[in-house]
């Protein structure tokens, strides 16, 4: 007997048979290899067994499934992930940082239930890493979401295909299909502390620019383009939050064994503890034991183990008043401070940063810190020479906190505030008032490279292929000076491909990244020009305020300073850019090459025109960015502060002090239907 394809081919039975022996035998030995740490093969019968299953595959491509060991690496590279709302939405902790925070967060769980009612708590380690949804359907893994906002995130399940300890397809031999066939599962994508290590020693070999740490690489990787360049990072994934679209699931601890018998990778240090005591003896013990993981930790999760009690808690805004997260004191060590060396910004500022004797800190070899600024310097009394104890802010920046004074050599000097620029060699300058020292040099080339990568990244023209060391480079070679020449590299295409290290497919990349620029709404163009003091949020109200950036240049400070996010100091700054001939000068060419200055949202004439909005608290029905956005498009403008110009406060749940402060100043409230039934109307 044979089967018939779709494509008249034969297959034998026997082909079938073994086409899912072997994929039964693959998924068993990923599962033994990656999620046990329990191989029972060597890697040479691994490898044949891959080999006999692609050739039998590459024969009969027909009979390829998505949950086959050969489709972790598959799918085209993706120019954009597409948005994805999350069925419940992924809420961040709430942290907690002493023992009596811990103890405030016992008596806060035992008010919110019912008298007597017994509570117990579980206990897991926080791995820092990104965290991320997964789905899976009649048993088998569609697509992996990260957390974005909580509401909505970005569908990267090509990348999450990638990642060998993450089952293809669920192991129902200890549970019951039906019931955890269809299942929501989150976890932690991360990468163990050698991984990064070796990551950083390759990307250094390459020239490229190093991740800062275990974390940072984590998230980088997920959210490169081509699932094949995500195969070759070492990442690893553990579960911890199972939901089930068929069965009520009962308690936390019991989930986490679930979803090990699923196939799962489960992290093994987590405890079910009876009272607080036990919480805080399982913090305690993991803040001194945290250093023996060869994975990085930042604290310890707590949840309230009953679903049902979870459920009564309820959830405060952004956060489950179930859980918190007992975050762990910033890491310290002690080093030598070889060399204090100064950075220039794109806006001139002088940054001073310490050089150090490589130390191991928080998962990562350090070597360099921040001093922040020279008053910091010279109020710590920081001298080269020093012994000095550095710590990471938030387990991230490392930075400079204090100086071991009995270590002090007697020879040593006091730090001397330079009066040049280290890069052009320009008098400094310390305007009044402020702390910063500048280089005035428009010209200094560290700053024309700075605005350029300004102008370049995610948050501004969004430019990818041009980050700091191709920046470098086409500085260095005369391709570039203005963010206006970035639009003429088309022009150099011939002499960019010849260049070492690039190439044509490369190249063209770039210059598509460069035409799809032009499509960056008027806050993102405003934003990347890089005017003093106007961040990603300001250039957003700038924005909503002016039709286009030709009314922005009129506008005088009192104009400016009407708007209530907009300050003295801000206002200033914006008058001052536009005074400048070179800022001008740039402006019309970026016009020329098809930049957007003029906002899109604001309709002249729509029905919430001339209105202003201040939203507070949590909406059902969209994020708070959403509404802000329908209301631009109907010609409304939003504030984040409540004035006696706010025409309305829209409140949703768990409303903040802008509601009294709208009840103080007799601002019309809206809550949420109202509010739909205003812009439906």
């Amino acid at each position: 007997m044979s089967t018939k394809s779709n494509n008249h081919e034969t297959v034998s039975p026997e082909i079938i048979k073994r086409i899912e022996e072997l994929r039964e035998l693959i998924h068993e030995h990923d599962y033994r290899y990656y999620v046990l740490n329990e191989p029972t093969i060597s890697d040479r019968e691994y490898d044949l067994l891959m080999q006999e299953l692609i050739e039998l595959e590459n024969k009969y491509p027909f009979l390829i499934t998505p949950d086959s060991p050969t489709q972790r690496v598959g799918g085209e590279p993706t120019k954009e992930f597409p948005v994805v709302i999350h069925e419940v939405p992924m809420l961040s902790l709430s942290n907690t940082y002493s023992i009596q925070d811990l103890y405030d967060f016992h008596r806060r769980v035992k008010e919110g239930l019912p008298e007597g009612e017994k509570i117990e708590y579980v206990t897991e380690l926080k791995i820092d890493g990104v965290a991320v949804s997964l789905k899976y359907r009649n048993g088998l893994f569609i697509q992996g979401v990260t957390r974005g906002d909580g509401t909505r995130g970005d569908d990267i399940t090509n990348n999450l295909r990638t990642i060998r300890s993450l089952p293809l397809r669920l192991n129902f031999r200890e549970v019951k299909r039906k019931d955890f066939e269809n299942i929501e599962v989150r976890g932690e994508v991360y990468m163990n502390r050698d991984d990064f290590e070796e990551l950083n020693k390759e990307r250094e070999k390459l020239g490229e620019k190093l991740f800062a740490n275990p974390r940072n690489a984590t998230a980088g990787t997920l959210k490169l383009q081509d699932p094949k360049q995500v195969a070759e990072r070492p990442l690893n994934l553990y579960c911890y939050y199972l939901r089930s679209n068929t069965k009520e699931l009962d308690n936390q601890y019991e989930n986490l064994k679930i979803l090990k018998s699923l196939g799962f990778k489960v992290n093994p240090n987590y405890r079910l503890c009876s009272t607080i005591e036990e919480v805080i003896e399982f913090c305690k013990e993991w803040e001194e034991k945290r250093e023996t993981l060869p994975y990085e930790i930042d604290g310890v999760v707590i949840k309230v183990n009953s679903i049902r009690q979870q459920e009564i808690l309820g959830n405060i805004a952004k956060s489950p008043r179930w859980a918190t997260a007992f975050k762990f004191e910033a890491k310290k060590a002690k080093t030598k401070l070889k060399a204090i060396t100064l950075q220039v910004g794109r806006l001139g500022t002088i940054t001073p940063v310490a050089e150090l004797e490589p130390v191991f800190l928080a998962g990562t070899t350090v070597s360099r810190a921040t001093l922040h600024n020279f008053e910091e310097i010279q109020r710590k009394d920081i001298r080269v020479g020093d012994t000095v104890i550095i710590e990471k802010g938030g387990d991230i920046i490392p930075k400079v906190v204090e100086v071991v004074l009995d270590e002090r050599s007697p020879k040593s000097q006091p730090f001397e505030i330079p009066e040049k620029c280290p890069v052009c060699g320009t008098k400094l300058i310390n305007p009044p008032g402020e702390v910063a020292y500048y280089c005035p040099n428009y010209d200094c080339p560290d700053q024309i490279k700075q605005r350029l990568v300004h102008f370049a990244s995610r948050g501004a023209m969004d430019i990818e292929g041009l980050g700091e060391a191709v920046v470098d480079k086409f500085v260095d070679l005369g391709f570039l000076y203005s963010p206006a020449d970035i639009y003429k590299l088309k022009n150099h295409r011939e002499k960019l491909i010849q260049l070492e290290g690039f190439g044509e497919k490369s190249i063209d990349n770039l210059l598509k990244a460069i035409e799809k620029s032009k499509s960056q709404p008027f806050e993102r163009v405003l934003f990347a020009i890089g005017i003093k003091h106007v961040g990603a949020s300001v250039a957003k109200v700038l924005a909503s305020h002016f039709h286009s950036i030709d009314e922005l240049m009129k506008a005088t400070p009192e104009q400016l300073q009407k708007i209530p996010e907009i300050g003295e100091t801000i206002s200033q700054s914006i008058v001052e850019f536009f005074n400048d001939e070179r800022n001008l000068k740039l402006i019309d060419e970026l016009k020329s090459y098809g930049l957007k200055f003029e906002s899109e949202k604001k309709k002249i004439g729509g029905k919430l025109s001339g209105k202003t909005f201040v939203i507070t608290g949590t909406l059902n029905s969209m994020t708070r960015n959403e509404a802000k956005e329908l209301i631009e498009k109907l010609g409304g403008k939003t504030s984040d502060n409540v004035s006696s110009k706010t025409s309305y406060v829209v409140v949703g749940q768990d409303p903040g002090s802008k509601y009294d402060k709208a009840k103080k100043l007799k601002i019309p409230i809206l809550t949420e239907e109202e509010f739909l039934n205003l812009i439906n109307e």
